[in-house]
């Protein structure tokens, strides 16, 4: 082989070797690309589009957007659902109420974001129904939340400590929305409500009949408390529903939580994320105004938090 044919084999294989560099890193890169966009997409589990749940969570994803997520808004029955969607991988974000959390079965795999609000219990009812206490609810047309929902699951406990069940009235698994139009159309006496204050399908009845609050209180409340002490004693105000006076409940605080396998640093962006962009979440409702900070972010999380979420409230001094 003379030189000129030996200098041209070496351009050749320069080149091939380039090309195969380039196609590589090409490769590479659209790997990484591809990578990094799975990585940005967060599905966030709410709850029923006529409850709380799903315009705070709502708020969450556009907060997130601001930072660089891609986000998806899931609309579910509620705590209990939420849960098992993030146990399963199939949110990455799911709010849910704190006596759901503490009745999972695998909650040493739940870890917690930040506390959010607290829910209350408001078991509402109309004023010809007359029903003025929880034993009223005897031989009642009862919805009591989405089946195996946050909901559905504090009136099982309600009925528990008043020493009933759910044979002693007709229930039915309703969310908010569908309760509130059967009540209106004479179909339900009374329905569960376990949100924050003011609940908007509650104004929506409000507007139409004459609303009563039945209030938790005596033994009732007692035996709640004693078995299941994540239930605090409340008060919902009298100016919130126009009611003639406050009426005594109890409320669970609401958990933001996050998928346990998500990487630290992943969460610690989505948090700061959060906290970064707190104002545009506080302007979704009135309960978030109320409730969501950064200060009020421990209260309530008895589960672990993320260690990615712990990075973050360490280096803006929350925990030590």
């Amino acid at each position: 082989m003379n030189r000129k044919s030996i200098i041209s084999l070496i351009i050749v294989t320069i080149s091939l070797i380039f090309i195969t560099g380039c196609k590589e890193t090409q490769k590479d890169l659209v790997d990484k690309n591809k990578k990094e966009e799975v990585n940005n997409f967060l599905t966030i589990a709410t709850g029923p589009t006529s409850g709380l749940y799903y315009p705070i969570g709502t708020s969450f994803a556009k907060a997130l957007k601001k930072v660089g997520y891609r986000t998806s808004v899931q609309s579910t029955g509620g705590s209990v659902e939420n849960i098992n969607l993030i146990l399963k991988n199939a949110a990455d974000l799911a709010i849910a109420m704190s006596d759901s959390v503490d009745q999972s079965k695998e909650t040493s795999e739940l870890r917690a974001l930040t506390g959010l609000y607290p829910n209350y219990v408001q078991l509402v009812t109309i004023k010809k129904n007359k029903i003025r206490k929880f034993e009223d609810l005897k031989g009642k047309r009862v919805g009591i939340g989405a089946f195996n929902s946050g909901v559905e699951l504090n009136a099982r406990m309600m009925y528990e400590a008043h020493g009933m069940t759910y044979e002693d009235s007709v229930v039915q698994y309703l969310n908010y929305g569908d309760a509130v139009e059967k009540m209106k159309n004479g179909l339900v006496d009374a329905i569960f409500v376990t949100s924050g204050i003011p609940n908007e399908t509650i104004m929506e009845l409000k507007t139409d009949a004459d609303i009563v609050l039945v209030p938790i209180t005596g033994k009732g409340m007692r035996n709640l408390r004693k078995k299941y002490p994540f239930f605090v004693e409340d008060v919902i105000p009298k100016e919130i529903y126009g009611t003639d006076r406050d009426i005594k409940t109890v409320s669970v605080r609401n958990i933001m939580l996050v998928r346990k396998d998500l990487p630290e640093d992943v969460v610690y962006e989505i948090t700061k994320g959060i906290f970064d962009n707190i104002k545009s979440i506080k302007a979704s409702h009135v309960t978030s105004k109320q409730n969501i900070s950064l200060e009020n972010s421990q209260i309530g999380v008895k589960i672990p938090f993320h260690p990615g979420a712990i990075k973050y409230y360490k280096e803006q001094g929350v925990v030590k």
